[in-house]
């Protein structure tokens, strides 16, 4: 009879990569792609972390975070159980103080100590092995006192050896438990008890950018509208960067501290689009900023009609003195007359005809835009781009907003953005990605600090409540949201009407809602009107002309947007993402959500029907909030403010007139 072969076993003090150790530790998070990326946050972020960890037996089990700073010292934050007993979840709050690449690790270990008070607190009241369960206590307390005392804790090592003095079989068990059950030696001995059987996961990174990249609040201008007049012919002439300046001001005024500008590169001849998107521009019709190109140069140049670089200098200087950062449009593409297609023709896409492939998204044609193929020459078009870049960046550009990212590949952007990260840590990129959730989330994981969102097409309350729930509890590792409202692209539908109660509406849900929000110049003035029934695209965009405003003009959202942005700049709450807790109101027509920050919180009540009034009860979860069942709370209303005194249970009402409530709550 013939054995079977045997397999040799594994050794047991060995084990594959990303096996069980000696106690299990799985499901760590957040984590990005196997720790392939950095987790994003920003200096002073509240970042949770949470583990399954579990060992056999009976012995306690604690869970702890190691946190790594960037000049290599550590930080060690235990993590506490949550969840239904018995599902072994651990989580724990981190925060870091200081932008760099920082790792964490989450560590499972033994705990002795948690072991042996179990034991004694059964034991002891049947005096029960009082000899072994006193000598035991001695023994780990004693490990904690030597452990208090390298530390040179002087205070807690003889709080410990008081302890050991008093653990003798003689004392009351009663005053055993009160003493080993007491704030302060519990205090003590999870600083400074043993640990053992420590098993820790690898090391996770956690990339902690500038503030600007989880809070900021967008507005966005074209400079050739903005003091673009006609003289008596009928002939338009453009605004310029110095003609600007007074823009910049009115953003500062209404509390932005980014503004952003569409290309400002020259622009091509061939194919140019006049009005509303015609194929029959009339001559000096200013054609589309981003059919980028033309003999007066490329990425790297500015539109004569703008100004210069000297202009373009005083224009950031300008910013900068009124707090504000220039987020400049980076649109990889190129109009027929740039000089990249007759310098370096293998970059676009060649068809079988001979003609150059321009951009399509049928049943829309693009003439004036040749997309870039940037598997034909990887190397020399990456190499370019970088080099364009940082030609921006020496001239003051803090922040590049790109233009449909998702048509370019992952693997491109994963190599541009840590070249600039290596040498400018402090540029900020925001993807301009209205596309599909995979794609969307890639380019948040390669790299890019923000991203557009589909809070544009998010209206009903049902909608919200589901998309914000995503954006800060299943996404922020790698996804932070930027809510504009509108933009030269879209005009959406439910702005159409005209109604300024919708605008109002938006507004506050997008500054509340999202600690980065944007507003396209012209939605304070109402403007709606849509190029045909059903399109989400403006009547005369400026996008092919020049659209000069009256910013003044009444009715206007200056006032609420200046409030908008005030209340953000004071209440930590609103400049977070990842704490939102949604309140429950019985009206579909009524959201309410709140966030939390230390010790500020803010509560948000908002009416979604811009024609009506709308009436409702508000429950505030108490319990949520970490308020008192049964008590009254303070609650001043930052947009009106009025005081009231609230409770679990309110009574709500908005109109158009006044749609929401911003009220900061506090006992």
């Amino acid at each position: 009879m013939n054995s079977l072969p045997t397999t040799p076993r594994p050794s047991r003090l060995h084990r594959t990569p990303g096996g069980f150790g000696r106690i299990p530790v799985s499901d760590v998070h957040p984590v990005i792609s196997d720790g392939a990326y950095p987790v994003k946050a920003v200096a002073h972020e509240r970042l949770q972390v949470s583990a399954t960890v579990f060992r056999e037996g009976h012995d306690a089990v604690k869970a702890s975070v190691i946190l790594t700073a960037p000049h290599g010292t550590q930080r060690r934050i235990d993590m506490h159980p949550v969840g239904p007993e018995g599902l072994d979840s651990w989580e724990a709050s981190i925060r870091m103080a200081t932008e760099g690449d920082w790792t964490y690790r989450v560590e499972g270990w033994s705990d002795p100590w948690a072991t042996w008070q179990h034991n004694a607190e059964a034991k002891l009241p049947l005096s029960m092995d009082l000899d072994l369960i006193c000598q035991e206590g001695r023994e780990v307390i004693g490990r904690a006192a030597t452990n208090a005392t390298q530390q040179r804790v002087t205070s807690a090592a003889h709080l410990l050896e008081a302890v050991i003095d008093a653990l003798r079989p003689e004392t009351p068990a009663e005053e055993l438990l009160d003493l080993i059950c007491s704030r302060p030696v519990e205090r003590a001995m999870a600083r400074f008890g043993p640990r053992e059987l420590v098993t820790g996961t690898k090391e996770y990174p956690v990339r902690v950018e500038r503030r600007r990249a989880l809070f900021s609040s967008w507005y966005e201008f074209f400079p050739r509208s903005q003091g673009a007049w006609q003289d008596e012919t009928g002939a338009w002439h453009s605004g310029t960067f110095d003609s600007s300046h007074e823009r910049l001001e009115a953003a500062a005024a209404m509390g932005f501290n980014v503004v952003y500008l569409p290309p400002i590169h020259p622009i091509g001849i061939a194919f140019r689009k006049g009005p509303n998107n015609t194929l029959t521009p009339a001559e000096g019709d200013p054609g589309s900023p981003w059919a980028i190109g033309s003999p007066d140069g490329g990425h790297d140049a500015i539109h004569p009609d703008l100004g210069d670089l000297e202009s373009f200098g005083r224009f950031v200087d300008k910013a900068r003195s009124l707090g504000l950062e220039v987020a400049l449009d980076l649109a990889l593409q190129a109009s027929p007359d740039h000089p990249w297609v007759t310098e370096h023709p293998e970059w676009f896409t060649t068809r079988l005809d001979g003609t150059i492939a321009y951009a399509e998204n049928p049943p829309k044609k693009y003439q004036d835009i040749y997309p870039i193929n940037f598997d034909n020459d990887p190397e020399g078009i990456y190499h370019e781009v970088l080099r364009i870049v940082h030609f921006w960046i020496d001239r003051g550009v803090s922040i590049f907003r790109v233009d449909n990212p998702h048509t370019k590949p992952v693997e491109f952007w994963d190599w541009l953005l840590e070249r600039v990260h290596e040498t400018n840590p402090e540029i900020i990129f925001l993807a301009e990605a209205f596309t599909r959730p995979a794609m969307m989330g890639a380019l948040g994981k390669v790299g890019f600090q923000q991203s557009y969102t589909y809070f544009t097409w998010r209206v009903e309350k049902w909608e919200l409540t589901e998309y914000l729930t995503e954006l800060a509890h299943d996404t922020p590792a790698f996804y932070r949201p930027n809510f504009f409202v509108n933009t030269p692209d879209i005009n959406p539908l439910h702005l159409q009407s005209g109604n300024p109660a919708i605008f109002a509406i938006r507004a506050i849900l997008a500054a509340t809602m999202s600690p980065t929000w944007g507003v396209y110049s012209g939605f304070e003035l109402f403007e709606h009107e849509a190029l045909a029934a059903g399109r989400e695209e403006y009547l005369d965009s400026e996008k092919f002309q020049y659209r000069p405003r009256d910013y003044n003009a009444s009715p206007n959202l200056n006032m609420l947007i200046g409030q908008l942005n005030a209340i953000r700049d004071r209440h930590p709450a609103l400049q977070q993402l990842r704490n939102i807790t949604f309140h429950h109101v019985p009206h579909d027509g009524i959201i309410a959500f709140s966030k939390q920050d230390g010790d500020d919180t803010v509560l948000v009540v908002t009416s979604l029907d811009p024609d009506n009034t709308v009436e409702s009860d508000l429950y505030i979860d108490f319990e949520a909030l970490g308020f008192q069942s049964g008590k009254g709370i303070r609650a001043i209303d930052e947009l009106t403010g009025q005081e009231f005194t609230w409770g679990e249970r309110n009574y709500v009402r908005l109109y158009p007139g006044q749609p929401a409530h911003i009220v900061h709550l506090s006992t």
